[in-house]
C-alpha cells in the first residue's frame, strides 16, 4: 500500500471518530456536568497524548518544567482545554447538537481575523467572501431560517458555540507562535487544563458520584475528541503528498456527524441546520482554496 492510500485511510479515521464526538457530548451531558466531563475527558487525553508526545520528541518533553516552556503550557492549557471545552460543552447542554456543532466549526474564519490583526498576514477579498457566507449561515441556524425576521431561538446556546470558536482561535495563535512539536505542546495544554479543571471541581463542583457508563463516555471522549485522533490526522498529514488537499478532507466529519445525531440522538434534523451547515463549510472551503491558490 503507498503512502497516500494509507494517508486518506489514516484521514478517514481521524474523521469518522471526530464525526461522533457532536453525539457523545450530548449522550454524556446526560449524567455528568460540563466541568466533569472535561476532567474525566482531559484526563484520559493526559494519558495518550504523553505516550505520543514521548514517541515524537522524547528531549523536548524532558523540557516540559523548564521555565520558558512552563510558562507556555500553562497559558494553552488556561484556553484550550479548560475555557474552551467548559464553554463548548455548556453550548452543547442548551442547544440541540446540530447546531451547536456548525456554528462551532466557524473558527478557521476566525483564525483568519486574528491572523490579520496580530500576524499581519493579509485578508484577501476571497477571505472576505467566505466569511459573509460562513456567518451568514451561522444566523441560518440560529434563526433556524427565519433570517430577515432576526429571531434567535437560543440566543445563549449561539453566544457560547460562537464564543467557542473564538477561544479556539486565540489558542491556535498562541500555540503558533509556540515553536514545539505539536504533540509535545498539546500534552503541556492538556497536563495544566486538567489541573485547572480539578481545582475548578474541587472548589466550586463535585468529582461525583458518576455512573460508569458516563465516565466510560468521557474517556471516549477524551480519546477520540483529544488524544488518538490527532495523531491519526497528524499520520496521515505527514503521509500524504497533497497536504492542502488532505486537510480540506476533514469537513467531511460535520455533514457525517449530522447521521449520528439523526439515528443516536433522534433529533429531527431542521433544514435550517443542513443548509447553514452547507454555508458554513462551503466559506471555510472558499477560503481554504484561496489559501492553495496563494501558495
Amino acid at each position: 500500500m503507498t503512502n497516500n492510500k494509507k494517508s486518506i485511510l489514516f484521514a478517514l479515521g481521524a474523521i469518522l471518530f471526530w464525526s461522533t464526538v457532536a453525539t457523545a457530548f450530548k449522550l454524556t451531558l446526560q449524567g455528568m456536568s460540563n466541568s466533569q466531563l472535561l476532567f474525566y475527558s482531559s484526563l484520559t487525553s493526559v494519558i495518550v497524548l504523553f505516550f505520543i508526545a514521548y514517541s515524537n520528541s522524547p528531549k523536548e518533553l524532558k523540557q516540559f518544567f523548564s521555565k520558558h516552556h512552563l510558562k507556555n503550557n500553562i497559558a494553552l492549557g488556561l484556553i484550550n482545554p479548560f475555557i474552551y471545552y467548559l464553554i463548548l460543552f455548556e453550548a452543547y447542554s442548551v442547544l440541540p447538537a446540530q447546531e451547536a456543532q456548525p456554528i462551532n466549526l466557524t473558527w478557521p474564519l476566525i483564525i483568519s481575523i486574528f491572523s490579520a490583526l496580530f500576524l499581519k498576514q493579509k485578508l484577501s477579498l476571497r477571505t472576505v467572501i467566505g466569511l459573509i457566507i460562513s456567518f451568514t449561515g451561522v444566523v441560518v441556524i440560529a434563526t433556524r431560517g427565519n433570517l430577515f425576521s432576526l429571531h434567535f431561538h437560543n440566543l445563549y446556546g449561539v453566544i457560547l458555540a460562537l464564543s467557542s470558536s473564538f477561544i479556539w482561535a486565540s489558542f491556535w495563535i498562541l500555540n503558533l507562535l509556540d515553536s514545539r512539536e505539536e504533540s509535545v505542546k498539546l500534552f503541556g495544554s492538556f497536563f495544566f487544563g486538567t489541573v485547572f479543571t480539578g481545582l475548578y471541581i474541587f472548589f466550586f463542583g463535585s468529582f461525583g458520584p458518576v455512573e460508569i457508563k458516563y465516565i466510560l463516555g468521557a474517556v471516549y471522549i477524551g480519546l477520540f475528541e483529544m488524544g488518538i485522533t490527532f495523531f491519526l490526522w497528524l499520520k496521515a498529514l505527514s503521509l500524504s503528498d497533497n497536504k492542502a488537499k488532505t486537510s480540506t478532507m476533514v469537513y467531511l466529519f460535520p455533514v457525517i456527524s449530522l447521521f449520528f445525531i439523526a439515528l443516536v440522538l433522534k433529533e429531527a434534523l431542521f433544514t435550517s441546520s443542513i443548509i447553514g451547515l452547507i454555508l458554513i463549510v462551503g466559506g471555510i472551503l472558499i477560503q481554504q482554496l484561496g489559501k492553495k491558490e496563494e501558495l
